[in-house]
């Protein structure tokens, strides 16, 4: 099916919810108000509609291919990755002095959704090559930039992130790939890694693989991680290409979903030994990689809505198409499309919802980080950093999660066509279900929620949060409306789950850490349901002002529509699950393990 950027939506969070114009106030942003945010994302759709999505099927249907060390991309991909470098969409959010356009979060994030629900397979190569830029950028000597940072900017060269190693998943102190210091200043790099997304592919002249490694004699554990450029091509000072570097790829992995976006294994130094670049500081390697894994796990939340979004418009497009039953109420004579069924329209409200408020966050938090990376005020700057680091594992785990439900119910809402691989709807559920693990699965989001953002500061942060949110109830009421009501009561019983877990969390992640992290999941998913049902309760008033000025009436009108559904379906779920948190933990834990 065709893919439709939802440009009305994304303008409006901007507009009205991340506040596009003040952010055009900041130094170095002011060419980046709503004027621009509207030029750049028009521009945008067509590029994602009219190039990136009409091969996301191909993709599925003929993956990437490996052979002899060499990966060949779907049929497409390398001219289509040639306009995207061309038409600077990699740069879009970089330092101009580096060769970028240096546009605020704000737009470049909403560009980024439309590239992942275009062709997410496609959208995984500049997504790690943001993050190599972004290490780079705060770590990297001028001499390694000089080299290096243009040329990943302007999409000629791609980047790549090697954590993973057959022994260290999740638990990076388990890092066993060798750094030996060599005489001229350069490392041998010998180890494997593996899950490296775009790691060896023929898009691109040159990759740039930032690679973990351990330096010889280092200490044991994530204190003696340091972080590596480790070229595919040598490169000359001069910028010219030159020898094969000594990493090769030895596969590829067969996958359940995104099937385009090669997933490799990477042996380093089977010949000799890779020659690396050390970015920064020796043993400081884990802390700049956290600065590419922070950015990532923001963008892999926005490829949980983007995913969300093209599922839930394949859904509405078989619902309004596909002839089935009489509706119940008997409105129409015969059998009618499916999209008059009450069942179907909650599914689709579900999905609907969902998107919409996950994308609302989305755009909110990265309005915060450009606010903490270029407000004149020091204050201003923390409380936005403090704020957009909160939301981060929020904005990946929930909208993962919710990204695997909205794709499954698009599934549901086909039927028996869903399970049909032709109708296209099963490869979203596939593709979604990557979100929820790599980057950090939806458990150690909650770990970083209940560890970093919640316990260590005593709750301060979340409470200043669900202050704000009680300030937003009191607009809500004082408007007036019906539908304002029941979505300030909604919001107020689920900010009271959370001020209750919040001090449960806080008051015994030391002393009972088993039953906190029975749970941290449950936790974030309650945040995540609070932190978006907050957003659509702003959404809700805005809109009902540009009803009541007589302002885009059916646009404003299905706002408060989404909005209303979302308190009345799923802002509800947050007071059950505070009780699984604050009084379930013991039946998580108390079952003999040889009993499981």
């Amino acid at each position: 099916m065709s893919y439709k950027a939802p440009v009305k939506d994304m303008l409006f969070n901007m507009k009205y919810l991340a506040n596009i114009d003040q952010i055009a106030q900041l130094p170095g942003m002011e060419d980046a108000g709503f004027e621009t945010a509207q030029a750049v994302l028009e521009e945008a759709a067509k590029f994602n509609e009219g190039v990136l999505a009409p091969l996301n099927w191909e993709g599925d249907k003929n993956p990437t291919s490996w052979k002899d060390g060499e990966v060949t991309a779907t049929p497409g991909f390398k001219e289509a990755f040639k306009q995207y470098a061309e038409a600077g969409w990699q740069g879009l959010q970089h330092p101009v002095d580096c060769g970028g356009q240096g546009l605020p979060k704000t737009i470049g994030s909403a560009v980024g959704e439309m590239q992942n629900s275009a062709n997410m397979s496609f959208a995984l190569c500049p997504l790690l090559t943001d993050g190599a830029i972004e290490a780079l950028l705060t770590a990297g000597s001028d001499e390694l930039n000089a080299i290096y940072l243009e040329k990943l900017v302007s999409g000629q060269w791609t980047g790549t992130m090697n954590l993973t190693e057959p022994q260290a998943g999740s638990d990076l102190a388990a890092v066993r790939t060798k750094a030996d210091p060599q005489p001229d200043g350069t490392y041998k790099i010998a180890g494997t890694k593996i899950f490296i997304t775009w790691g060896e592919h023929d898009m691109a002249e040159n990759i740039v693989h930032l690679v973990l490694a351990r330096v010889v004699g280092a200490p044991e554990g994530v204190k003696g991680i340091s972080l590596f450029v480790v070229p595919k091509i040598m490169v000359g000072k001069d910028g010219a290409l030159g020898a094969r570097n000594d990493v090769q790829c030895v596969s590829i992995e067969h996958k359940m979903g995104i099937k385009a976006s090669p997933t490799c294994v990477l042996q380093f130094g089977d010949h000799g030994g890779a020659v690396g670049y050390l970015v920064g500081q020796e043993n400081r390697g884990l802390e700049y990689m956290f600065i590419m894994m922070n950015a990532a796990r923001y963008g892999v939340g926005v490829q949980g809505v983007a995913i969300a979004e093209r599922a839930y418009q394949k859904a509405v497009e078989f619902s309004k198409d596909r002839i089935q039953s009489r509706p119940v109420d008997g409105s129409l004579p015969a059998a009618g499309a499916i999209i008059h069924h009450p069942d179907v329209k909650r599914m689709l409200m579900t999905m609907r919802a969902y998107t919409e408020g996950c994308r609302s966050l989305a755009s909110v938090s990265a309005a915060a980080y450009d606010a903490a990376h270029h407000h004149a005020d020091a204050d201003t700057r923390k409380q936005n950093q403090a704020f957009y680091e909160f939301m981060v594992p929020l904005i990946k785990g929930y909208s993962t999660e919710m990204s695997l439900e909205v794709a499954s119910l698009g599934v549901q809402v086909h039927g028996g066509m869903g399970f049909i691989e032709e109708t296209g709807c099963a490869q979203y559920l596939r593709d979604a279900k990557i979100l929820t693990i790599y980057e950090g699965t939806t458990a150690i989001q909650a770990n970083d929620l209940v560890g970093r953002k919640t316990s260590r500061d005593g709750g301060q942060t979340a409470k200043a949060l669900a202050a704000q949110i009680e300030t937003c109830e009191a607009e809500l009421v004082a408007s007036g409306s019906a539908d304002a009501a029941v979505m300030a009561r909604r919001l107020k019983a689920a900010r009271l789950a959370f001020i209750d877990v919040v001090d449960f969390v806080a008051g015994n992640t030391k002393a009972q850490p088993n039953d906190v992290f029975a749970g941290s999941v449950p936790y974030l998913m309650l945040a995540g349901n609070l932190m978006v049902g907050w957003q659509m309760g702003r959404a809700l008033l805005v809109a009902q002002v540009a009803v009541a000025n007589g302002e885009d009436m059916p646009f404003m009108k299905a706002k408060i529509t989404t909005a209303r559904f979302y308190a009345d379906h799923l802002l509800t779920k947050v007071p059950g699950l505070r009780d699984s948190i604050v009084e379930g933990a013991a039946s998580v834990t108390a079952l003999a393990l040889d009993a499981f």
